[in-house]
């Protein structure tokens, strides 16, 4: 064995090495977790695990609290207070000095004692206030809108993670062709070493096809460190810790292609099935809410209330609280709003507006995502058809190849033929590689825009 095939076969060795690597062990902590998921796993494993998807759940838990504070206004209302005074120095009081026979004069005199003390409790239950239960209503509102929040946020990890995957199964799918045209390289270079010992091909033969062989051995390298990014940006989409192992059970041909776009719904109902429009129709009804509270501001509030107060005077601090002095009451309290420097009437046209740009943009919503639809639909066609194409330019660049290395082969073509067919062959899986995963792409956002990915 030579020198310069030793060092290829180590090449190809230490090559190998370097894909394991990258694929299922990408990371070598001792004691980091191994998956093997399937695309329906990850997407799982996402909704359970990626910030943006826990922060909305989160979301929805603050807004059930939310609507249970709000209804916590219209409970009754209990406070406790307690107080304890030293007057220093007792109020002196004027009192008219008629009083003591001495007109046009003033007598001072002490009022009071040195300490003072009171403990009450003060209660009030509303009970009309038009305010209030809107803003119970809007409280729910806006836990609706929490939760299509939420649906939102698992929709658009579960369209990243399934993006993600498909990337690794098309970087994967890449180095599994490399690897074919490799071996095919190989063989033709092996077989030209030989014939160039015997004499029947020049050394220049040789040469064309060893540069041809070291080109695709680098564009692979280039590939399995693309596919070992591809791998951290799906565990990354999925929230995965990046030093975890993950192995993907799903193929790249398991992959089914609709190619007769079961759309279903009709093109111009396609915005009710979005979660986007959902959301837009919620945001309406809180504007509408909003407007609604402002208008209720022009109504009476009316309340119970309620007093306890126990009261402790003394001179001495030792008999303070010997004897008390019991105070109570309960009533109606009502607020009649009359003039705010029409601040009401303002807020209120505010909230017109408001509502109106909320309507407009649910409008507009209904155009754009019906137009959405439109191009995903057209894209996914597209891509369909650019697949096919790419697929039959790779069939035919498979057969060109093999008719030029039979030629070569019988000593009735030459190296530069064979170079040519395997550089358009490389070509070819590279251009068809890439169109699989844009059709896969345009898939999924086809199955966004229709309302398909719940």
């Amino acid at each position: 064995m030579t020198h310069h095939s030793y060092m290829k076969k180590l090449l190809l060795i230490l090559t190998g090495l370097l894909f394991t690597a990258a694929v299922f062990a990408q990371q070598n902590t001792t004691n980091a977790p191994v998956y093997n998921f399937s695309l329906a796993d990850c997407v799982n494993y996402a909704y359970q695990h990626q910030d943006t998807v826990l922060n909305a759940g989160l979301d929805v838990k603050s807004a059930e609290y939310k609507v249970k504070e709000t209804t916590g206004i219209g409970l009754p209302q209990i406070n406790g207070s307690a107080s304890f005074l030293d007057y220093v120095k007792i109020p002196t009081t004027l009192i008219p000095g008629e009083f003591i026979g001495q007109p046009g004069t003033y007598i001072p005199l002490k009022f009071g004692v040195k300490y003072q003390s009171n403990a009450g409790v003060n209660a009030s239950q509303i009970l009309f206030d038009g305010s209030y239960l809107v803003g119970l209503k809007a409280s729910r509102t806006y836990k609706e809108l929490s939760q299509r929040n939420f649906t939102r946020s698992k929709v658009e990890a579960n369209v990243q993670v399934t993006k993600a995957y498909y990337q690794v199964l098309a970087a994967g799918q890449r180095i599994k062709l490399l690897d074919s045209n490799l071996n095919q390289l190989k063989e033709t270079l092996t077989q030209t070493r030989a014939q160039n010992k015997q004499g029947f091909v020049e050394k220049i033969d040789v040469d064309r096809l060893d540069v041809q062989y070291n080109d695709v051995l680098i564009t692979r390298d280039n590939s399995l460190r693309l596919l070992g990014l591809a791998y951290q940006m799906l565990k990354f989409q999925m929230g995965m810790p990046i030093e975890a192992t993950l192995i993907l059970k799903d193929k790249l041909e398991d992959v089914k292609l609709d190619e007769a776009l079961n759309v279903g719904e009709a093109d111009s109902l396609l915005y009710k099935n979005r979660i986007e429009y959902n959301l837009m129709e919620t945001q309406v009804k809180l504007n509408q809410l909003d407007l609604q509270r402002y208008k209720s501001q022009y109504l009476p509030t009316l309340s119970a209330v309620g007093n306890y107060t126990l009261s402790y005077q003394n001179n001495s601090f030792s008999q303070l609280y010997k004897n008390d002095f019991p105070s109570s009451y309960i009533g109606l309290q009502l607020n009649v709003p009359l003039f705010n420097g029409f601040q009401r009437s303002y807020r209120v046209k505010e909230a017109k507006i408001a509502v109106q740009k909320s309507q407009n943009d649910l409008e507009n919503a209904k155009n754009g995502l019906n137009l959405a639809g439109q191009a995903a639909k057209i894209s996914y066609m597209n891509g369909l058809q650019s697949l096919n194409s790419q697929k039959h330019i790779r069939d035919v660049a498979h057969e060109v190849l093999r008719v030029a290395q039979i030629k070569y082969n019988q000593g009735v073509g030459s190296s530069i033929e064979v170079i040519q067919a395997e550089t358009s062959l490389t070509q070819a899986d590279d251009k068809y590689i890439q169109g699989l995963y844009e059709a896969l792409v345009s898939k999924v956002d086809l199955d966004r825009a229709y309302g398909r990915i719940q």
